[in-house]
């Protein structure tokens, strides 16, 4: 399990404040209509199970790969990671540059996969 700076879940819990969550059901609704799906984990942890059809991309490299992946600043774009808060960070980033249409999972991965059992 990844263990966060008190900084970093502060700059998250800040972050959530000023994106859309969604949850898993409605990830999925937003998934099944075409939603790019950004997963920001490592690599590593992508390669040991994710969601469907996502993208592995890391927040270190969004800046250099967004434009590439995600063309269009209108389209909806679902992002994720483990537990929210790092997909809450880079959904910030990306409505700060200019993404109308992206939001996070609430809970993450963790949250989908555990939705997704019941």
């Amino acid at each position: 399990m990844t263990t966060h700076t008190e900084d970093f879940l502060q700059r998250a819990k800040e972050a959530k404040q000023r994106i859309t969550e969604v949850s898993p059901a409605e990830a999925r609704d937003k998934i099944v209509e075409g939603a790019l799906l950004l997963d920001l984990r490592e690599k590593d942890k992508f390669e040991l199970g994710h969601i469907k059809g996502a993208l592995n991309i890391s927040p270190d490299a969004l800046d250099m790969r967004i434009g590439e992946v995600a063309p269009d600043k209108h389209a909806p774009i679902v992002c994720y990671c483990g537990g929210s808060n790092r997909a809450a960070l880079t959904t910030d980033t990306l409505q700060q540059i200019g993404y109308t249409r992206v939001v996070s999972i609430q809970g993450g991965l963790k949250a989908y996969e555990a939705d997704d059992e019941t």
